[in-house]
């Protein structure tokens, strides 16, 4: 088990190097979070929602994806409410205060029922579980679902994973370990110091200190890491700032305040000759190639937030005279006429049930408490023919078109309900959105599509055969693996 001094140490990505070592090995490692809170989440082949990040750590293990792999999944929306999911469905809404009064129970119970089902389908594997947060929240330890408690369950063996880019990871380490419990100080076989910068052997003197000072090995230093590493939150977006000598365009990614699957990005965070840009509204959207509305847990909310601000102006200014705007799921419906939602299921105000969207494409959006949730293929339309293209649904709500023969509206595939493309105006600007998650992840439909933002600066074309960006992906873990290996010994957590 993997756990961390905090939230943000390194816990997913050093469970995900872990998960790729093993299997290098020629064990079957299996990863399971009991407990995440995440809104960038996937959808497995059976239509379960999970976190994005067990998914992640799958791959690292070479196993299909399973929402049995994290089977408590909670999904903030706001006001200290998020969405609850278990075994990969919705079952309702759980506010901060009564979390742990209504929802222990059945939370241990889905977790238990996670762990049977992987026991049953790979019983030689080994499980590789992560933590949450820090492990000694001495509010929450009587309560807590997935840290200790689970560990004391399966009897895992521990490693205390401290971010010492945070600084103080003397106390990190020591104050976590003082706060354990008797009962639980064994577990802990070894300590790990994350994101260091400069020679190892500079905290070759720490090492020793912390060694005789809390009677625990130091099992590795892993080193500051310059790969662009997929996000454990939309917090770590903010870190995201460097600029490429290599860039050649400039996307701006509106930052909505209720953000979801922003791992949508990361094929395009890839690309070399991509500039992402990061916008919150109220900022000066400027003239970049293209602007993305990305998915949103509180679309009704959010769209309220774009249109107090100047963006929904700007955007309309913007494609008005030749912009690119592309949407994702909510941020597709957003850019519609109007969204539909009696139920408040997008938004916290039940009294706002109907709204006006940015009105930049003719779609209508009703919501509805049935998700869809389900992996999909289909033959792209747009940008051209003859490209397929697979991702997953994950959004409320349907979204039909209003074709007139002044604002004609197409669709971006052969399945017309996974999203439309309009030409706009005089200037060659277009307005597209779609319901697939994971689209620009299918490297021939990426490379077209930034071809024609290529295209409108005169630069030259990029080579449209480009595999699917897992392979891009599978490189990159292992390369992460590789330093991991390099710079961890895992011995002592391999040993009985």
């Amino acid at each position: 088990m993997v756990l961390g001094t905090s939230s943000g140490a390194g816990k997913s990505l050093m469970t995900t190097a872990l998960c790729r070592l093993l299997q290098r090995a020629g064990e079957q490692p299996v990863p399971f979070k009991g407990q995440n809170m995440s809104n960038n989440a996937w959808v497995d082949q059976s239509g379960g929602e999970m976190a994005y990040s067990q998914a992640l750590q799958a791959w690292a293990a070479g196993l299909e994806p399973h929402h049995s792999m994290n089977p408590v999944l909670l999904k903030p929306q706001g006001d200290s409410t998020s969405e609850l999911i278990h075994m990969g469905q919705s079952v309702g809404l759980a506010r901060a205060e009564h979390y742990y009064r209504d929802w222990f129970k059945p939370g241990w119970a889905a977790i238990r029922s996670g762990l049977s089902h992987l026991e049953t389908a790979l019983p030689s594997g080994r499980l590789v579980l992560e933590g949450a947060g820090s492990p000694v929240e001495v509010n929450l330890q009587s309560r807590d679902l997935t840290n200790l408690r689970l560990a004391q369950f399966l009897r895992a063996r521990c490693i205390l994973v401290a971010d010492i880019e945070r600084g103080g990871v003397f106390a990190q380490l020591v104050g976590t370990l003082g706060l354990l419990r008797t009962v639980e100080r064994p577990l802990i076989r070894g300590l790990l110091i994350n994101r260091f910068r400069g020679r190892r052997e500079l905290f070759d003197e720490g090492r020793r200190w912390l060694e005789q000072n809390t009677g625990i090995p130091v099992l590795g230093v892993m080193p500051w890491l310059d790969e662009l590493f997929p996000p454990e939150d939309s917090l770590d977006l903010l870190e995201r700032g460097k600029r490429k000598a290599s860039a050649e365009i400039e996307i701006v990614v509106i930052k909505l305040p209720s953000l979801s699957n922003f791992s949508d990005l990361d094929p395009l965070e890839a690309e070399p000759s991509v500039q992402l840009r990061w916008l919150t509204p109220g900022e000066p959207l400027g003239n970049p190639a293209a602007v993305i509305l990305p998915g949103s847990k509180q679309t009704m909310t959010d769209l309220k937030q774009l249109q107090k601000s100047n963006i929904a102006a700007e955007l309309r200014n913007y494609v008005n005279n030749g912009g690119h705007i592309f949407g994702i799921c909510g941020g597709m419906q957003m850019l519609g006429k109007r969204l539909n939602d009696p139920d408040a299921l997008e938004g916290k105000d039940i009294n706002n049930s109907s709204q006006g969207g940015l009105d930049l494409l003719p779609l209508n959006t009703d919501y509805g408490c049935i998700k869809a949730l389900q992996q999909r293929c289909s033959n792209a339309l747009w940008p051209r023919g003859g490209i397929q293209i697979e991702g997953f649904e994950l959004h409320r709500g349907s979204s039909s078109s209003i074709c007139t023969e002044a604002e004609p509206i197409f669709p971006i595939a052969s399945d017309p309900d996974l999203g439309y493309w309009l030409p706009y105006g005089s200037f060659g600007g277009v307005v597209a959105g779609t319901y697939l998650h994971g689209i620009f992840e299918n490297g021939i439909w990426r490379r077209c599509w930034l071809n024609q933002l290529r295209k409108r600066k005169g630069l030259a074309l990029l080579s449209e055969q480009q595999a699917h960006h897992r392979k891009q992906r599978d490189q990159l873990l292992d390369r992460l693996a590789d330093a991991f290996e390099a710079h961890v010994n895992i011995e002592p957590l391999l040993r009985p």
